[in-house]
């Protein structure tokens, strides 16, 4: 889930259109909101948060420096104007990085997924010591990219839903980490989501893990009824 902060509603209902578009859930508040949500959200709520995008308004260095004490999510800002004196502010204030307007959702996703994999390392959690960044991408079959596009199995696109692609790239993102079926649903449905069931989830990940097992040989995620789905490849 991706957290919009913008004084202006037709700014936060078109990036909520256009991360819906890809499959991405979203919530956006108004800035004289925020804080007080970000200080009395659960544990549970920020760890389903992706990323922050702050749009343009005066307190967004304030609004950086109180998400970074709570979350080590991406904080991406945008800009209206190009600035550097406001982009050095925006910077030193803990935001890690500042893209001018208009820009696509594809280009926030993928930027977003480099600045988490240099907040947590290359090499995904729960790979083998010993082995070598390089070594573990060469031994993977299934390559994912986490900014919109489908993943592949040797070299070949596998053709996902929206949904479906999202949860895998979750689940790979955190290899070897057992994820309860609650937290898929936050991530990929969002925590705020009405008139949608945890239970779909298991809908999801039964056709991906069909759908994996096809084009793998074996099944790549581990389930277990009542605790959750691991990524173990």
């Amino acid at each position: 889930m991706y957290f919009l902060v913008d004084p202006r509603d037709t700014v936060n209902a078109g990036y909520k259109a256009s991360f819906e578009r890809e499959g991405i859930s979203s919530f956006a508040l108004m800035p004289e909101e925020f804080l007080g949500w970000l200080q009395a959200a659960s544990r549970s709520d920020l760890e389903a948060i992706q990323g922050f995008l702050l749009g343009d308004f005066e307190e967004r260095a304030k609004c950086a420096s109180v998400i970074r004490k709570q979350s080590q999510a991406p904080i991406i800002a945008l800009a209206d104007l190009r600035s550097l004196e406001q982009t050095v502010e925006l910077l030193e204030a803990g935001i890690d990085d500042v893209l001018p307007k208009p820009v696509h959702v594809r280009e926030i996703l993928a930027r977003s997924e480099a600045i988490w994999r240099r907040v947590n390392g290359a090499v995904p959690q729960g790979e083998p010591e010993g082995e070598s960044a390089s070594e573990v991408r060469a031994s993977d079959r299934l390559k994912v990219f986490h900014d919109g596009r489908d993943p592949e199995i040797d070299g070949v696109p596998l053709s996902l839903p929206r949904r479906e692609r999202h949860i895998l790239e979750y689940l790979v993102r955190n290899r070897g980490r057992r994820l309860t079926k609650t937290q898929v649903f936050n991530v990929v449905y969002g925590v705020y989501s009405n008139g949608v069931e945890e239970s779909v989830i298991e809908g999801h990940v039964s056709k991906l893990r069909r759908k994996l097992t096809e084009r793998l040989g074996h099944d790549p995620i581990e389930a277990k009824r009542y605790m959750g789905y691991t990524y173990v490849g």
